[in-house]
């Protein structure tokens, strides 16, 4: 893969046939996100595509002309060919990925024949010794047995550190990144400002045809009895009666527009209550369970409620659903509903939906567990941030030894026992001292200084990586991305 991808790029660079770019660059595309969903399965480290968005299509002028450059063409097809070549070659994650087809061959090989040579080694030197030795020489069977399962050990850690390897490779640059926030935040931005001026038209719209319109007929109405008053009492009285119905029916219209805003029992009870509001009001068996104990900031708690609201009248329409499940929960900082039983909406409703809380980086995933009934969860990453300002989340005993262990004896194994006997060994190999990896033979000292190097290694790391997976597990040290909405 490596020499055809110098040879194409040769051919389509040096000799100018710059047709060939665009398939070569879509092959290595398909190549590195094979590599980033082996990293994913293998490892658990996710690598995002780090790759610029495509240009949009070319657009003709008034004539109905194409421009590219200074030239002016009929068609679009050398326009858009123009600037898709000029995006795929000034992405810098097109040349991360060759670079990456390139050397991973080599990476590779050493990732997976280090503990296979580590493991063999280990092997050939027990075997022999099971027979009568002398005593010098009696460590070589635990020794040997040591560094097979050293090799079995150090096999994880050499994959994942491959798939870390791979994610600075394929995985997205501090520029693709603040790129993909800017976009994202000026659709956010967008789509939030779309969102507000259709509330004020609905507004609009709702009291000029409803509340507005009652009101000019309970004026007109008063004027007629404030003329019959004298003439007629009794034709007086009952237009007042309508009067007073009508202005009724105005409030009461203008309590439904301002609850359609911000429902009271949103603002007084809060979401959970709110929600539960909304399972009684539906036509749908609904069970609620809900395991909040404190309160979202009020944007997001109005987000989340409309959003539950909207998936409930979606599925109120829909024949199979019969019995919903709601669940609201925190994950950390970020708070997480989850409707089982709603079916599949329709895609304008997702949509909707997406828009409505991707102001918040919100997530929404439509999915199911195995054979059981659909299920759409929404996820607001940061809601209740400003709950925990301060705080940290206490790491249960499970983590919290393996860490204490790892910074109380890391440093036997990597320093006395590794770095300081290696030293030894080189400048005074006589002066055996407390070092046991001159005590054992001379095929096994080097490798047993090297076991005692990567376990020292191993618990430095174990103790670092604990914390900090912890405080991303429980949302310290997280940053979802925001998404669209995506089908499992």
């Amino acid at each position: 893969m490596s020499v055809g991808t110098i040879v194409a790029l040769v051919l389509a660079v040096g000799q100018g046939m710059v047709f060939i770019f665009a398939p070569l660059v879509r092959t290595h595309r398909r190549v590195t996100a094979l590599a980033r969903r082996r990293a994913l399965a293998w490892s658990g480290v996710e690598i995002p595509e780090p790759y610029e968005p495509p240009p949009p299509p070319p657009v003709p002028d008034a004539e109905g002309w194409y421009r590219s450059d200074r030239v002016l063409y009929k068609t679009p097809r050398v326009p858009a060919f123009n600037q898709r070549y000029k995006w795929l070659l000034g992405d810098p994650a097109t040349w991360r990925d060759m670079l990456w087809i390139a050397s991973d061959s080599v990476v590779a090989a050493v990732v997976g024949l280090l503990p296979l040579s580590l493991a063999g080694y280990g092997l050939a030197v027990a075997v022999p010794w099971v027979t009568p030795v002398p005593w010098p020489a009696v460590f070589a069977v635990p020794a040997g047995l040591a560094m097979t399962l050293g090799a079995f050990m150090l096999a994880p850690v050499l994959l994942r550190t491959h798939a870390v390897w791979c994610s600075w490779l394929l995985g997205s640059t501090p520029r693709a990144r603040i790129a993909r926030d800017m976009g994202r935040l000026a659709r956010s931005r967008s789509d939030a400002l779309d969102a507000q001026n259709a509330e004020l038209r609905r507004i609009e719209r709702e009291l000029h045809d409803g509340a507005q319109a009652r009101l000019v007929a309970v004026g007109m109405t008063l004027g007629a009895a404030h003329d019959l008053v004298r003439a007629d009492p009794g034709a007086a009285r009952t237009l007042l009666g309508q009067a007073r119905s009508e202005s009724a029916a105005a409030l009461a219209e203008i309590r439904g527009l301002v609850r359609g805003i911000h429902p009271p029992v949103l603002a007084e009870r809060g979401l959970g209550d709110a929600v539960r509001a909304l399972a009684l009001d539906s036509p749908l068996n609904v069970d609620v369970v809900v395991d909040l104990q404190v309160r979202p900031t009020a944007p997001v708690e109005a987000a989340a409620y409309f959003a539950v609201s909207e998936l409930l009248a979606e599925a109120a329409r829909d024949e199979r659903a019969e019995r919903v499940e709601i669940d609201v929960s925190p994950r950390g900082m970020a708070l997480r509903i989850t409707l089982t039983g709603v079916g599949a909406p329709a895609p304008a409703v997702l949509a909707g939906i997406e828009r409505r809380i991707g102001v918040f980086d919100g997530v929404v995933v439509v999915g199911r567990e195995g054979v059981g009934p659909p299920m759409i969860t929404i996820e607001l990453p940061q809601a209740l941030a400003h709950t925990t300002e301060g705080t940290h989340p206490k790491m249960p005993l499970s983590k919290s030894i393996p860490v204490v262990l790892g910074w109380s004896l890391g440093w036997l194994p990597l320093f006395p026992q590794g770095f300081v006997a290696g030293v030894n060994k080189i400048v005074n190999p006589e002066n055996r001292s407390w070092f046991l990896a001159l005590y054992l033979p001379e095929p096994m000292q080097w490798p047993f200084i090297g076991l005692m190097i990567m376990l020292g290694t191993f618990l430095y790391g174990m103790a670092t990586a604990l914390p900090l997976l912890h405080s991303r597990e429980h949302g310290t040290d997280a940053c979802a991305p925001a998404f669209t909405y995506r089908r499992r």
